[in-house]
């Protein structure tokens, strides 16, 4: 073998050959997996929210609402969970017939937590209902009211729910609804107001 066939043999050798779908899902794999560890090994490095300024809501409640005019009754608790990096409320209310509608009963859950992007503290409501809000949540200064403020959707109405702090175990709560095109202009749905269980067994971490 002439040293013109050797080198072109090495050549040939060297060319690259296509990449087939399977050669191309394979370096992907290889390329996206670190990234993606290193991205949740990142999120889990932020540290768990600070929920000192929440530390008033939690708890076990018992609950008397006025919904529009219609009293009702139930319970609401505050509690932490995931390893202290969320805040989970949960809450039932009963509404008894009346001569215009049957009984009814609501049950809904709240997810209070740190956005890791911002820091700020944000909140995701669902309830039996089918309901969908997310909210940003402020904390007042002397850490004895918070304010959930629903995000602005076109076309849709917007929430607000404060909680206030009347003394250690008593609190005030008011829903608004803002009209949609309206998102500032609040007016009052629910209200109510909440005792603190003698079974105060839950507690923020």
């Amino acid at each position: 073998m002439t040293r013109s066939m050797v080198d072109a043999k090495t050549t040939k050798s060297k060319v690259q050959k296509p990449l087939t779908a399977k050669n191309k899902m394979g370096i992907a794999a290889v390329v996206i997996t670190p990234m993606l560890c290193l991205g949740l090994s990142a999120q889990q490095r932020t540290p768990g929210a600070n929920w000192d300024s929440l530390k008033f809501l939690v708890g076990k409640w018992v609950v008397e609402v006025d919904a529009m005019g219609q009293p009702g009754s139930g319970s609401s608790t505050f509690e932490a969970a995931l390893q202290g990096k969320a805040l989970i409320r949960k809450h039932h209310a009963e509404y008894p017939a009346t001569k215009d509608r049957p009984a009814m009963v609501h049950d809904d859950l709240t997810v209070i937590y740190r956005d890791g992007a911002t820091g700020v503290l944000r909140a995701f409501y669902t309830d039996s209902d089918g309901n969908v809000i997310n909210y940003s949540v402020s904390v007042s200064a002397d850490g004895k009211s918070a304010v959930f403020l629903g995000d602005t959707v076109p076309a849709a109405p917007r929430f607000r729910l404060t909680y206030a702090l009347s003394d250690q175990d008593r609190m005030t709560f008011t829903l608004e609804l803002a009209p949609p095109g309206m998102p500032d202009q609040f007016q009052k749905l629910v209200g109510g107001t909440m005792k603190r269980s003698a079974d105060t067994s839950s507690s923020a971490k």
